[in-house]
């Protein structure tokens, strides 16, 4: 048996140790940082006295979660911790892996154990392990057989097992900024050895300042551009990387959007809050950043029609009638044109008077119903149209407001249990100011004493449900 496991070792770890970068591999891997001094970007992760530096120079790994967009640096960051532990490090990506490729790699670094290496297991998308999957792991972390290192571009309280999470410490990386992104295409440029300093092809200031620009603080899609252009202009014949040339090479920015993961949340919610925020340069960047990254326009268009009654409400009644218009337009017309009545109906509402009462109000009684319970409807609004409700005394003594005055009468809606709760509370914008002024003359004339108010007996003939 330990034969066999030595056997399985090796094998296992001459398949998974990266061969030497060779010249043809793609610049973004030939770039790759050997140490966390030569990691360009997430300071708040690896600078002076922060944590992770000191889980890296005090060599004492524990699993962890790395959570962070693409080309953030989450791959390079694990081999970097697997490395300053002196580990060996096995990469498997949740995207072609299996629960036996997992097996394999546990067994193989409990093999090692007792000759005190230990294995990192460093898992790429993470995220896309099945939940027996990620069970598959839970054994071997809590025993300490294989160190875990999962990288993910989701959150991982969405995407990973609670179980996991449990027992892996979290760092989120953020995406770099232009100027990490220009250092990184910068020393690209300039390293013979791994770069393409040797290329002989220059790159203007105006070009580099496109790529870095499109590449939206993902590095790696900044140093594929970028041997892009220079594969390019080689094949050209030409010794220069201009803005033209760059233009053409990336036609297309790339809109980093996820439909089922992180972004898809944070977007939408971006949406909304600068539409109730009354910011319509916003509302429209966000709306063009979901359309254009293939977001579900009917989503879209649902969240619109919920934005106008929660946060705009009675202030401006037209506004659930224009985004409910928005949402049949959609079905009707279809993209590309529809885009302009979503476009239509978020300026509407990110401009429109703004309440959240009708909400308010919603919450307010639903509060009240779990604290007090349901009630029993009082006898006078009871169905009195079915045979037999007269001899119950189902909606006797009911008042049809068109009867009287003003068309309306006093008498009570609410169950007795709740006394005279008030749950609508409108504001003072928009059509809801007059509703104010009009509900505020009702409730006063339902709380007057009985002398002298109007005459609310029940006219004979005239009784109605």
């Amino acid at each position: 048996m330990p034969r066999q496991r030595d056997q399985l070792t090796e094998s296992l770890f001459a398949a998974e140790e990266p061969a030497p970068i060779a010249g043809s591999a793609p610049l973004a891997a030939r770039m790759r940082p050997h140490s966390l001094d030569e990691l360009v970007g997430q300071e708040h992760l690896v600078g002076p006295g922060t944590p992770l530096r000191a889980i890296a120079e005090s060599g004492q790994l524990s699993s962890l979660i790395l959570w962070g967009p693409p080309g953030s640096g989450k791959t390079s960051l694990g081999a970097i911790l697997a490395a300053a532990a002196g580990a060996h490090i096995v990469e498997l990506s949740a995207v072609s892996a299996g629960v036996a490729d997992v097996r394999q790699a546990i067994e193989a670094g409990r093999a090692t154990l007792p000759s005190g290496r230990r294995t990192v297991l460093f898992i790429d998308e993470i995220h896309r392990f099945n939940k027996s999957q990620q069970d598959a792991l839970l054994k071997a972390v809590e025993n300490g057989w294989v160190v875990l290192v999962g990288a993910t571009t989701e959150n991982p309280f969405f995407s990973v097992n609670p179980p996991l999470m449990s027992r892996s410490l979290l760092f989120r990386l953020e995406p770099l900024s232009k100027a990490h992104v220009l250092e990184i295409a910068l020393r690209a440029l300039a390293d013979p050895a791994r770069g393409l300093g040797a290329s002989g092809v220059m790159t203007d200031p105006e070009a580099l300042e496109h790529i870095v620009d499109r590449a939206g603080g993902d590095a790696r899609f900044a140093l594929n551009a970028l041997e892009l252009c220079v594969s390019a202009a080689l094949a050209a014949g030409i010794a220069r990387v201009d803005l033209r040339l760059a233009e053409e090479s990336l036609q297309r920015r790339l809109v980093r959007y996820d439909r089922e993961g992180d972004m898809h949340y944070d977007v939408i919610s971006a949406f909304i809050k600068s539409m109730r925020g009354s910011d319509p340069d916003a509302a429209l960047f966000w709306l063009a950043q979901m359309l254009e990254a293939g977001e579900d326009p009917r989503f879209i268009a649902r969240r619109m029609v919920i934005f106008a009654s929660e946060d705009v409400g009675n202030a401006d009644p037209i506004a659930l009638v224009l985004a409910v218009a928005a949402a049949q337009a959609l079905e009707f017309v279809g993209l590309p044109e529809a885009a302009i009545n979503l476009s239509h109906a978020a300026t509407y509402l990110a401009t429109a008077l703004k309440s959240n009462a009708a909400m308010a109000g919603l919450s307010r009684a639903r509060a009240d119903l779990e604290a007090k319970g349901p009630g029993s409807v009082p006898a006078h609004l009871r169905e009195s149209h079915y045979p037999g409700a007269a001899r119950l005394g189902h909606g006797a003594g009911y008042r049809y407001p068109h009867d009287y005055p003003g068309g309306w009468v006093d008498q009570r809606y609410l169950p007795p249990h709740v006394g005279d709760a008030i749950y609508y509370e409108p504001g003072e914008r928009g059509a809801e100011a007059g509703i104010k002024e009009r509900l505020a003359a009702i409730r006063g004339a339902r709380r007057a004493p009985a002398q002298g108010r109007p005459d609310t007996t029940q006219k004979s003939g005239q009784r109605k449900s």
